[in-house]
C-alpha cells in the first residue's frame, strides 16, 4: 500500500507521531488510508447537504476496514458566478481542485480516495485528479435538488429565474412574481433540477465506471444517496485491496460509453470540454470527432430541463442511468466498473419504468444524439452546439452579425431591446484564454429566451454555455478569437450561415476577404492581467482539446 512509506520503519518513527496527534490508534495505521476529498461549502446549494454525507463515507470505510482522512477542495456555484467576473474563475478551478488533490494525496501517501462532489466544475477536477493519480477511486456525487413549488406548478433555476428576469424585463410577469419565483425555484440542496451541467457529469460519472450504480440520480436529501455513499465508503476499501486504480476503470471503451450514455440524454456541451481533458489525464486519446460520431449513431431517448419538460427527480424515477444502459446493452463496450461489476451486468439488470420519460430505442425524441460538432470558415477546428434542444426551423438559419467584443457589452444590447429577429449574436474574446477562462453565457442566451426571441436569434461565441442554455447557442468555437481565429474577423453586419444537419458555421465573405481583415488584425490587451488568471491564460489549450493546462 502507499501509506507504508509513512507509517512503517524506524525511519518513520516522527511520521508516526504525527499520525497519532490526528487520533488515529495503533491499530489503524494497519489499515487501508482512505481520503475523502470533501468539496463541502456553505456557499454552493449544490454542496451544502454533504455533511452528512461524509459522515455515511465514513462509516463505510470503516466498517470495510479502512482508515479514513477527509480533506477539502474548493467549490464555485456557477449559477452565482453567472454573469460577472466570477465567471471567469469557474472553467480555471477544475485545474486547481486536480492539482490540489493530486498534491495532498502524494504527500500523504493515500491507498484510494472517495471524492465527494457534485456542481459543475468540481466533479471533473476530482475525475481528472484521479485519473492522474491511478489509485483506486470512487466518485459520490452529493445528488439533484427537488423541484421548487408555485402554484401548484413544479419550477426549475433556469426557466425560473434566469429566463424569468427576461420575462419580467419584456413586462410577461411582475415583479411581485419575478420574488416570488426566486424564493421557490430552489427548494433545497442539490445540483440544479435539470440536465444542468453538474447533473450532466453525474450521469457520465456513473456511465464511465466511476460512480456506484444509482448515484448519478439519487437525490440529495434521500435516504438513497446516505446508502449510496456507505457503500462507496465500504467498496473502496475492497478496491484498494484488489489494487483496482482508476485507470483500469477509465478505459477508451469506458469513455466511449459514457459519450455514448451522455448523448442520450442530450447532456450539457460542456461534457465536450471535461470528458476530453479527464482522458488527457488517464492516456486516451479523445478528439472531438469521437462526440460527432457517437452521437450520429445514438438516438436521444430522453426530454429533460432545459431542452425538454422532464427533471432530474423524473429521470431518477423512471429508473436512473441503470435504465439508460439497459436500452443501450448491446451497443455498450464491456468494461469493469468501481461496483465490482462490468458495465454490460449493469445494464443488464437495469429496468426502465416509464417508456415516457425514457423512450425505445426505436421511438427516441430524435434520431441523433443531443451534441453536433461543427465546422467551417468561422470554426476551422470545431464548434459545439447542443442540437437536441434547438427547434427543426432553428437549425438552419442565417442573418447578420451583432458583433460585441465581451459578455457584458451583447448583454447590454439585448436587455436594451437592441437585438431584433433574425440577428446572429457573436460574442467573441471569451474562449479559454481571451476570457479567460472561458465564461459560461447563460445570462444572455436566457435573457434572449426569456424575451421572446429563443426561436428567432442565434448566439455564437468562443465562450461556452451553461448546461441550462438552450435554443441555437454555438459555443467552443475555435481557434478562438485570443489566437487570431476567423470568429476575431466577423464584422458588424456580415452574413453568418449556421446548418446543423450539415455540421456547418460559415461566414459569408471570400477567402481573399477574410485574409486581408487577418492581415490588419493584432491581438488585444489581455482582459485580465494579474493573478491565477494571467498564468492560467499563458498555459491552457484550446476548447477543441479540453482547455487542459499542462
Amino acid at each position: 500500500m502507499n501509506s507504508e512509506r509513512i507509517k512503517q520503519g524506524l525511519l518513520r518513527a516522527p511520521q508516526r507521531a504525527l499520525l497519532f496527534a490526528t487520533g488515529v490508534s495503533k491499530k489503524s495505521l494497519d489499515a487501508p488510508f482512505i481520503g475523502v476529498v470533501s468539496s463541502f461549502t456553505d456557499l454552493v446549494p449544490g454542496h451544502t447537504g454533504m455533511r452528512e454525507l461524509e459522515r455515511f463515507i465514513e462509516k463505510g470505510i470503516h466498517s470495510g476496514g479502512g482508515t479514513s482522512f477527509i480533506f477539502g477542495v474548493p467549490a464555485i456555484c456557477d449559477g452565482i458566478a453567472m454573469g460577472h467576473k466570477g465567471m471567469h474563475y469557474s472553467l480555471p478551478l477544475r485545474e486547481l481542485i486536480a492539482d490540489s488533490i493530486e498534491c495532498v494525496t502524494i504527500a500523504h501517501a493515500l491507498d484510494g480516495l472517495i471524492l465527494l462532489t457534485n456542481c459543475d466544475k468540481i466533479t471533473p477536477g476530482m475525475l481528472m485528479a484521479a485519473a492522474r493519480l491511478d489509485i483506486p477511486a470512487i466518485v459520490v456525487t452529493a445528488g439533484p435538488m427537488l423541484s421548487g413549488r408555485h402554484n401548484m406548478r413544479r419550477l426549475s433555476l433556469v426557466r425560473d429565474t434566469f429566463e424569468a428576469v427576461g420575462r419580467c424585463q419584456r413586462g410577461d410577469i411582475s415583479r411581485e412574481e419575478m420574488t416570488a419565483l426566486e424564493m421557490e425555484a430552489c427548494p433545497g440542496a442539490g445540483a440544479c433540477q435539470g440536465l444542468y451541467t453538474a447533473n450532466t457529469m453525474a450521469c457520465v460519472t456513473e456511465a464511465l465506471g466511476m460512480s456506484l450504480p444509482g448515484c448519478a440520480t439519487a437525490l440529495a436529501v434521500s435516504a438513497r444517496k446516505r446508502r449510496i455513499a456507505f457503500e462507496s465508503g465500504y467498496q473502496i476499501v475492497q478496491l484498494v485491496q484488489d489494487n483496482i486504480g482508476a485507470k483500469k476503470i477509465m478505459t477508451q471503451a469506458a469513455f466511449e460509453n459514457a459519450i455514448r450514455v451522455d448523448m442520450a440524454l442530450g447532456g450539457s456541451t460542456n461534457t465536450v470540454l471535461h470528458i476530453p481533458a479527464i482522458a488527457h489525464e488517464a492516456g486516451v486519446d479523445l478528439p472531438l470527432e469521437y462526440f460527432d460520431r457517437i452521437s450520429r449513431k445514438t438516438p436521444h431517448i430522453t426530454s429533460l430541463l432545459p431542452g425538454g419538460e422532464a427533471f432530474m427527480e423524473d429521470l431518477d424515477f423512471a429508473g436512473g442511468i441503470g435504465a439508460i444502459l439497459n436500452r443501450f446493452q448491446d451497443s455498450l463496450i464491456d468494461n469493469p466498473t468501481v461496483s465490482g461489476q462490468s458495465i454490460k451486468q449493469l445494464a443488464e439488470s437495469g429496468c426502465v419504468v416509464s417508456e415516457d420519460i425514457i423512450r425505445p430505442l426505436d421511438n427516441p425524441f430524435h434520431a441523433e444524439g443531443g451534441i453536433a460538432v461543427l465546422r467551417g470558415n468561422i470554426a476551422p477546428d470545431g464548434a459545439v452546439v447542443k442540437q437536441s434542444a434547438i427547434s427543426e426551423k432553428m437549425k438552419r438559419f442565417s442573418g447578420p452579425g451583432r458583433v460585441y467584443n465581451s459578455e457584458e457589452e451583447a448583454i447590454k444590447d439585448i436587455m436594451a431591446s437592441q437585438i431584433k429577429a433574425g440577428d446572429i449574436v457573436v460574442i467573441r474574446y471569451e474562449g479559454p484564454k481571451g476570457g479567460p477562462g472561458m465564461r459560461e453565457m447563460l445570462s444572455p442566451t436566457a435573457a434572449l429566451v426569456g424575451m421572446g426571441l429563443g426561436e428567432s436569434v442565434a448566439l455564437i461565441t468562443d465562450g461556452r454555455f451553461s448546461g441550462g442554455t438552450h435554443g441555437p447557442c454555438i459555443g467552443h468555437i475555435g481557434p478562438e478569437a485570443m489566437e487570431g481565429g476567423p470568429i476575431a474577423l466577423i464584422c458588424e453586419g456580415d452574413i453568418i450561415s449556421i446548418d446543423i444537419p450539415a455540421r456547418r458555421l460559415d461566414l459569408n465573405v471570400t477567402d481573399q476577404e477574410l485574409a486581408r481583415r487577418k492581415a490588419l488584425w493584432s491581438a488585444p490587451e489581455p482582459k485580465i492581467k494579474s493573478g491565477y488568471l494571467r498564468r492560467y491564460a499563458k498555459t491552457v489549450s484550446s476548447a477543441t482539446t479540453g482547455a487542459v493546462v499542462g
